[in-house]
């Protein structure tokens, strides 16, 4: 499998992780002391840690590493977008759909001279 490749699947689990274990909490454990919501998005963070590692190194082989930071911002906002409609049930906004268009921005830049 190309490097590229493994690294967005790979960065693409890790942020499914990475987002539960950041704002999952505020769905779930809203009612719950904030130190229970950590020492469980601690646990959560560490099956992340299992994927973005080597994401990161399989990524930097082939990538210089503002590219994998862009690629890894263009994967987070594609996993936090589907997360915040589907899993926390918040509307969907046109902000979004800006937030994705500056991304895309940022990643005509890093790799504009490739």
């Amino acid at each position: 499998m190309p490097p590229v490749v493994q690294t967005v699947l790979l960065l693409t689990g890790s942020n499914v992780f990475m987002t539960f274990a950041w704002y999952a909490h505020l769905r779930n454990l809203a009612d719950r002391p904030w130190y229970l919501a950590a020492m469980l998005s601690w646990g959560i963070a560490f099956f992340e840690y299992l994927l973005q590692v080597p994401a990161n190194r399989a990524g930097y082989q082939v990538l210089s590493l503002p590219q994998l930071k862009i690629i890894q911002e263009v994967v987070s906002l594609s996993v936090f977008v589907p997360f915040v409609l589907l899993y926390m049930r918040q509307p969907l906004k046109w902000d979004y759909l800006w937030a994705g268009l500056c991304i895309l921005g940022a990643v005509y830049f890093i790799f504009r001279n490739q």
